[in-house]
């Protein structure tokens, strides 16, 4: 994968997969610092000891439908080329705690992407999960929680028209509001 936000929409669908009803998104940058961490957890079904420690290997996956699980390995491997890591937490019937943490300034970190059409894609491909997105940049901080959206619509659908330009309008917003530009510096000569 190219950007960290495509890591986050194939985690978060590992966790609608493990029947979680609500899931929390993360995504924390620290300049100050030079940290970029992501977090996502979810109530799911979780995992046992031995399946959470087998999750970091790019040949084990519980799906049937291909043989090698790459998402969080690769993630894991990505990050640890930036001089960070990855802790997977986990337990049957309680769910999953996945936290990622990168050098935000380190050359090999992918771009963060497009949080905004990924959290509007998990949004509508699946409705009845509880989502609470949450984007913070030194100090500063953007939450979408969909309960309240929930309540406000009633019946109408989220896939309405005016409902999926207010949702991408808002997300759009909210995140550029908080995120702090990709910025590298090169020198040359």
């Amino acid at each position: 994968m190219r950007e960290l936000a495509l890591h986050i929409l194939d985690i978060a669908e590992n966790s609608v997969a493990a029947q979680a009803s609500q899931i929390r998104i993360t995504v924390e940058e620290n300049t100050h610092a030079d940290r970029l961490k992501i977090e996502i957890i979810d109530n799911g079904c979780g995992m046992d000891p031995e399946t959470a420690q087998k999750a970091v290997d790019p040949f084990f996956t519980s799906r049937a439908t291909r043989k090698v699980g790459l998402g969080i390995p690769l993630l894991k491997e990505a990050a640890e080329a930036c001089s960070g890591g990855l802790v997977l937490e986990s337990a049957s019937g309680k769910g999953t705690r996945l936290e990622v943490d990168f050098q935000r300034s380190h050359i090999d970190r992918m771009p963060l992407g497009d949080l905004p059409t990924t959290f509007l894609a998990l949004l509508v491909g699946a409705p009845q999960v509880h989502w609470v997105f949450r984007v913070r940049a030194d100090g500063s901080e953007f939450t979408f929680d969909n309960a309240e959206m929930k309540q406000a619509l009633g019946d109408v659908s989220i896939t309405e028209p005016d409902v999926l330009s207010w949702l991408k309008a808002t997300l759009q917003a909210g995140v550029a509001e908080i995120q702090p530009a990709e910025s590298y510096s090169f020198q040359f000569g």
